[in-house]
């Protein structure tokens, strides 16, 4: 087990050394070793807190075509819908009251929303709100789009990078998206000061160890401050309808590594874990996640955003989300904070 030595010593490793890696992702013996440290790491930085985000699903629109996504733009079988910017302030003031302190503004690549209207909505989040973050979720824009998001208030954007490998991207994406052009976009948002967020699936059809690989070593030369995974969840209205979903355990087995990685990286348990397994972000949060992201989306809109079969929290009140996430970070050892979480230098 000489690369689990050099990886709990370096925290980092080649490519070659990663794939070696990952072929112990079943093995108990060392599964606990990394989650040991994992969890030893991420209570030196952060001691027992876990930082929300408040997410706010504003459209389900999208003018990409996305293989495996249920919100792609062919899809005839869902019901679209837009929020305003009124009712996106009034997600935010819901989830202020609750204690959240970052608002994340997801959805589609959505042409309506003008470049001044999300400017306006965020100039309008940091008016009402000027002790809270924003961080915005929608897509690949231009550098001068995301110049402009910036300087209105923007402080963080997420943009998964999904997979690093050119060829199992084309499998998951129409010729006219590119896995260098996306990478790209998160090479610009670091240039333009945001805190800034990438990750992968867990168990794409055809995916490799060598796939993962390369997914840790750009994660290594990009050093996002947040880092999203999960596994991958199938949608009935997709290609890939009767594929099985990703695996579990590789998900948590990924979650310890990349904590190693990056000891102050910000670590989200995501929705998708707690899909697929019903205590899966408890478990997140036990080998080193720091972060959960519940709801704040209007109640009748949320199982319109239907990314994957199976969501979960599509019916919750955000109060009542609040207060069943609240315990189950505390039956794990850890408690909720209200606090914007930004991430540590």
């Amino acid at each position: 087990m000489v690369v689990i030595d050099k990886f709990l010593e370096q925290h980092s490793l080649t490519e070659e050394e990663y794939i070696k890696l990952l072929e112990y992702w079943n093995d108990e013996v060392v599964f606990a070793r990394l989650k040991d440290e994992a969890v030893q790491i991420r209570k030196t930085y952060y001691g027992n807190k876990v930082h929300t985000r408040g997410v706010i699903e504003f459209t389900n629109y999208c003018r990409n075509n996305c293989y495996y996504c249920g919100i792609r733009r062919d899809n005839c079988n869902i019901i679209r819908y837009r929020l305003t910017k009124e009712e996106i302030l009034a997600c935010c003031q819901s989830g202020y009251a609750l204690g959240y302190r970052t608002f994340v503004l997801q959805g589609g690549e959505d042409p309506w929303y003008k470049d001044a209207y999300i400017v306006e909505i965020i100039q309008d989040i940091k008016k009402q709100f000027p002790e809270c973050a924003v961080t915005l979720s929608i897509g690949e824009k231009s550098y001068e789009s995301y110049r402009k998001f910036r300087h209105a208030g923007a402080d963080r954007y997420l943009l998964r990078h999904e997979t690093a490998d050119k060829e199992l991207y084309h499998l998951l994406h129409p010729t006219s998206m590119s896995n260098k052009n996306r990478k790209q976009c998160l090479y610009n948002l670091k240039e333009l000061g945001y805190q800034v967020g990438a990750g992968f699936m867990v168990g794409i059809p055809g995916q490799t160890m060598s796939h993962l690989a390369k997914d840790l070593v750009f994660l290594q030369e990009l050093h996002p401050e947040m880092v999203g995974i999960g596994p991958f969840i199938p949608h009935h209205d997709t290609i890939y309808d009767s594929e099985t979903v990703g695996s579990f355990q590789m998900t948590l087995f990924l979650l310890a590594v990349i904590r190693i990685m990056f000891p102050k990286i910000l670590l989200p348990a995501t929705t998708a874990l707690g899909t697929v397994d019903p205590l899966g972000r408890e478990k997140g949060l036990a080998v080193g996640a720091n972060v959960v992201m519940p709801n704040l989306s209007p109640i009748e809109k949320r199982k319109l955003y239907e990314l994957y079969d199976n969501k979960i929290c599509t019916g919750d009140e955000a109060a009542e989300c609040r207060q069943c996430l609240q315990k189950r970070v505390e039956s794990v050892g850890y408690r909720l904070v209200e606090e914007r979480g930004d991430a540590i230098g």
